[in-house]
């Protein structure tokens, strides 16, 4: 990485973890502060964030061809501006109109963001570097996420709304300062990938969403994407806390102990993770999440089907989310560059955007279809999602199947200098 791309990525990563922070502080509180604090109920609270989803449904689908025609830099400048309007509202509501505006803002702004910054961080990395750039962004989300809660969680006070106004002026803040470094960045463009892949001309003849869906294997990753969406970050907050709670008695608040445990995992594995996957086949290092998430699947029904101990029940289910939280070290530097290196160039911010809209429809479903699940359907809940987990394997592998020696194993581009060539659709890479 040369010395310009090397700042630029500091600055890019240093503005995704101060907006981070900024999340932190509000997201775990969101509920509380619309039904309690501001007295606006329990269901004005479940629709604030359901219309926080909606509006990133709503606004990704256009996101990506506005990068890709007028860059990633003024989208993400625009989205932070716009997410910093929509926390200042969210601090200052009272009323229903109020708040449910400024969550679709606050919605609308973070969500556009997420391709934005994938796009900045692919134009400042090559092909051997990517990897460890997008572990790196995960990681430091994680970490700003983290923090942000934890000290948010010492200010906030459910008596005083104006500890909540303070929380949510901060947040407004960091997007800002994001916005502010974000204009300090000079962006180059990343050199083209071998393999095959659409080429520019094609995007150019065909239309972006024609040449994505003509793109297998893109089309392969986006359902692998869903399926990992789904059965993981999907079932969090919504199935998982349900099952845990109603299944294995576990206490409220060991549902933070073990959030905590996820993050910690990810935290402190992360790069000893990297070190393990950058030189293995990104399809396989994918597949191994499959059976690492199918034992966490089976670790969480010993905690609620299993005849043990209270104590034994909460370890069980405590480990669920670490292994969860395992899983994701290893998907992090693996799937976000591999959507990058089978774009065309022309396409990187909607190939971007394609994957982050299917990750937000997996948000959204998970929750509705693994909620009563975990709540009621003890049994056929843990069944289900062992066997999504063990699909994530089988896709994985087929995967792996379509793409480039390259592709799947990206530090091999620094031990060649094959030039970029266009194959067709249906062309399959040897095995190496």
């Amino acid at each position: 990485m040369t010395k310009a791309k090397g700042a630029a990525m500091r600055r890019i990563q240093a503005g995704n973890v101060l907006s981070a922070f900024g999340l932190g502080f509000t997201v775990p509180y969101l509920y509380v502060y619309v039904a309690q604090v501001r007295e606006l109920g329990a269901s004005t609270a479940g629709a604030v964030l359901a219309v926080f989803a909606m509006a990133a449904l709503v606004a990704l689908p256009f996101t990506g061809r506005i990068i890709d025609r007028r860059g990633p830099l003024p989208v993400l400048v625009a989205a932070a501006v716009l997410a910093s309007a929509g926390a200042a509202g969210m601090g200052l509501s009272g009323s229903i109109p109020a708040v449910v505006l400024s969550a679709a803002v606050l919605g609308a702004g973070t969500a556009v963001m997420q391709p934005a910054l994938a796009t900045m961080i692919v134009w400042c990395s090559e092909t051997a570097t990517r990897t460890r750039a997008f572990a790196t962004q995960f990681f430091l989300q994680n970490l700003g996420l983290g923090v942000g809660g934890l000290i948010g969680g010492h200010i906030v006070d459910e008596s005083r709304p104006s500890s909540f106004t303070l929380l949510f002026g901060i947040e407004a803040v960091m997007f800002l300062v994001l916005a502010g470094i974000a204009l300090t960045v000079r962006l180059p463009h990343s050199p083209a990938l071998p393999g095959p892949r659409p080429s520019d001309t094609e995007a150019g003849a065909k239309g972006g969403l024609r040449v994505l869906l003509g793109h297998r294997a893109m089309v392969q990753l986006l359902v692998l994407g869903f399926v990992v969406f789904f059965a993981c970050y999907g079932q969090f907050e919504s199935g998982l806390a349900a099952y845990g709670t109603e299944a294995a008695g576990i206490e409220p608040a060991t549902l933070g102990t073990a959030l905590a445990a996820n993050t910690a995992v990810i935290v402190l594995a992360q790069f000893l993770v990297l070190k393990f996957v950058e030189h293995r086949r990104r399809s396989r290092v994918i597949a191994s999440v499959g059976l690492i998430w199918a034992v966490a699947w089976l670790a969480a029904g010993y905690a609620g089907l299993g005849h043990g101990s209270q104590v034994m029940a909460t370890a069980a289910f405590i480990s669920t989310y670490a292994l969860f939280g395992l899983g994701e070290a290893m998907l992090s530097p693996t799937v976000a560059p591999l959507v990058a290196d089978l774009a065309p160039e022309s396409m990187v911010g909607q190939y971007n955007s394609a994957f982050a809209l299917v990750k937000q429809l997996a948000l959204a479903v998970g929750p509705a279809v693994g909620g009563p699940m975990g709540a009621a359907l003890h049994g056929p809940y843990i069944v289900t999602f062992v066997l999504f987990s063990l699909s994530i394997t089988v896709l994985a592998l087929r995967l792996g199947k379509r793409l480039s020696p390259v592709q799947d194993r990206p530090s091999l581009a620094a031990k060649t200098r094959v030039v970029a060539v266009h194959k067709p659709e249906g062309a399959v890479a040897p095995a190496h």
